[in-house]
This record gives structure tokens, C-alpha cells and sequence, in this order.
């Protein structure tokens, strides 16, 4: 190994305890909002977390290394954004409304700042709309990768990060299945890459159906009141 990424390596060993203790704060915060976990049907179905391990950290600096981009002790913290990472999940789109603004109400309370501003990945133009409409840049990636990011900080002087993952149900098989066959080498088989356009077009009509039976859901119980 490089003593550059043997050095950034241990740089990062070192501030491992704080990374694990953000990320304790940030998984209490979506575990315990009282807004996004209400019974019978809570806003958040579920939370996966990770902090990274060293040694998928040294392959990713290699990789790094022969494209050009060296990551040594004195710039890893900059150069890189998550060594912990937070992805909730929730069943249908009209969902995230709620989350995303929970997590806007604690960057104003001042708990948490925005390392840079959030970001919707997304190929389906009708999602671009509908995150447009909530005032989130959007981006779109050819693999067709669907996912909300938010990079946040404890405090300006920090430089512990965390990146915060919002999808459905439904782009999490897609995400699964994607980071399976090409994480962290991409798959050379044309194949595969088909097939995961494909299986993204499905997914987003999977989530399209389930607003559509929740909303008619909703409608239902509301008439039913009357």
C-alpha cells in the first residue's frame, strides 16, 4: 500500500469514534421523530446505516489514485463525504414530502447544516417535477439510479459528514440489485446494463402504483367519514 493511502487511511481510523457518534445522533433523529413514525402506517418503514470500513476505504483510494484523483491525510476529509451513511425508506412518493421536510426543519433549527445543497437523482421526468416542485436540484444519471442525497454536518467547524439516502421501497431493489452486479467495478456485460434500465422503468411504475393506492386509499376512509 501507498504510504499516502496508508497515511489517509489512518487519519481516518482516528476519527472514527466521533463519525460513530453523528451517526448515532442521525439514526435517533429518524428513529424517534414522532412526525415520521406515528402508527398504524409510520412515514419511515425503515433505516439501513453504515460506517465504512477501512478496508473498502483503501480500494476506493486506489481507484481514486489511477484516475488521477490522490487522497492523501491532509485532504481525505474534503475529498471525501461518506464514511457514514444513513438510507431511510418508505413505501410511496408522496412520503417523502414529510421527511424531506423534517429534515429541513433541523437544518433551520441550527442541529444540522447542509454540507452542500440536497440532491434528487432521477431519470423519470415526472419525478423531476415533483422534486422541482419541493425546490430540490435534480440530476439525471444514465445507469437510471433514483435516489434523494443530503450531506449533512453537525456544525460549520466540524468536518465529520454524513450522507443521508432517501428512496422508496421500490428504488432500494433496483439500488440493491445495481450495487450488487457493479460496486465497486461496474459490470462490462451489456446485458446486465439492459436489463437494469429496464428493471428502473418497473420500479418507477411500481412506485407510481403504490401512490395511486394509497391516495385512493386516503380518498376512501375520507368519504367514508362523511
Amino acid at each position: 500500500m501507498d504510504t499516502e493511502i496508508k497515511d489517509a487511511i489512518k487519519a481516518y481510523k482516528e476519527k472514527q469514534f466521533e463519525y460513530k457518534q453523528f451517526l448515532a445522533a442521525v439514526l435517533a433523529f429518524f428513529r424517534e421523530h414522532p412526525d415520521l413514525n406515528q402508527d398504524p402506517l409510520p412515514i419511515i418503514h425503515s433505516i439501513k446505516s453504515r460506517l465504512k470500513d477501512p478496508s473498502h476505504l483503501e480500494d476506493k483510494l486506489i481507484r481514486k489514485k489511477e484516475n488521477g484523483v490522490l487522497i492523501t491525510k491532509e485532504n481525505i476529509f474534503n475529498e471525501i463525504n461518506d464514511f457514514i451513511g444513513v438510507r431511510v425508506l418508505y413505501l410511496y412518493q408522496d412520503q417523502f414530502i414529510f421527511i424531506n421536510d423534517a429534515i429541513n426543519k433541523k437544518i433551520e433549527s441550527g442541529d444540522w447544516i447542509f454540507l452542500e445543497e440536497p440532491k434528487a437523482y432521477t431519470w423519470d421526468p415526472e419525478s423531476v417535477s415533483f422534486y422541482e416542485n419541493l425546490n430540490l436540484l435534480t440530476e439525471k444519471r444514465e445507469t437510471h439510479y433514483t435516489s434523494i442525497h443530503y450531506l449533512v454536518k453537525p456544525n460549520p467547524k466540524s468536518i465529520i459528514c454524513c450522507e443521508i439516502q432517501v428512496r422508496t421501497l421500490f428504488e432500494e431493489i433496483w439500488g440493491e440489485i445495481d450495487h450488487s452486479i457493479n460496486y465497486p467495478h461496474p459490470t462490462n456485460s451489456i446485458a446486465c446494463r439492459e436489463q437494469l434500465r429496464v428493471l428502473s422503468k418497473l420500479v418507477s411504475t411500481g412506485t407510481r402504483l403504490a401512490d395511486s393506492i394509497f391516495r385512493s386509499h386516503n380518498e376512501y376512509h375520507e368519504q367514508t367519514k362523511k
